[in-house]
This record gives C-alpha cells, structure tokens and sequence, in this order.
C-alpha cells in the first residue's frame, strides 16, 4: 500500500463533487481524502501500484489542479 499525496484546488464541496467520481475509477484506489483546512487542499490517496502522473492527468483532465508533494 503506497499513500499519494498532492496539492490541489479542490476547496469546496462543489469542486470535491466534481472530483469524486474520478478519483473513485482510477486502479488500485483503496481510500482517499482531502484536508480542506490545510493550505494546499491535500489529497492523499491510498492505493496499489498507482502512478501519482496517472492521478494528475486524469484531474487535470477535468479542470482541477493537482500536483504531487514531494
């Protein structure tokens, strides 16, 4: 299990709906979450053999930002 970590825009509810359902069809997804109340909206995913690129191109494929933290 590897924890993916990123920084987002995703800061209201409406933008974390639009998220969802993308976030829920990538591979390898086990549990996933965003802090709201930290300054870079982070996303952390739990998953199996997920390529962090894979998840920043299929978000920013629908308009959201989303970049690894080191």
């Amino acid at each position: 299990m590897e924890v993916l970590v990123f920084k987002t825009n995703l800061s209201s509810q409406k933008n974390i709906r639009q998220a969802i359902p993308h976030i829920d069809q990538l591979p390898g997804v086990s549990r996933w979450n965003i802090d709201r109340h930290d300054i870079d909206n982070v996303l952390r995913i739990e998953a199996h053999g997920l390529s962090p690129r894979v998840v920043e191109n299929v978000l920013q494929g629908v308009g959201i930002y989303c970049k690894e933290l080191e």
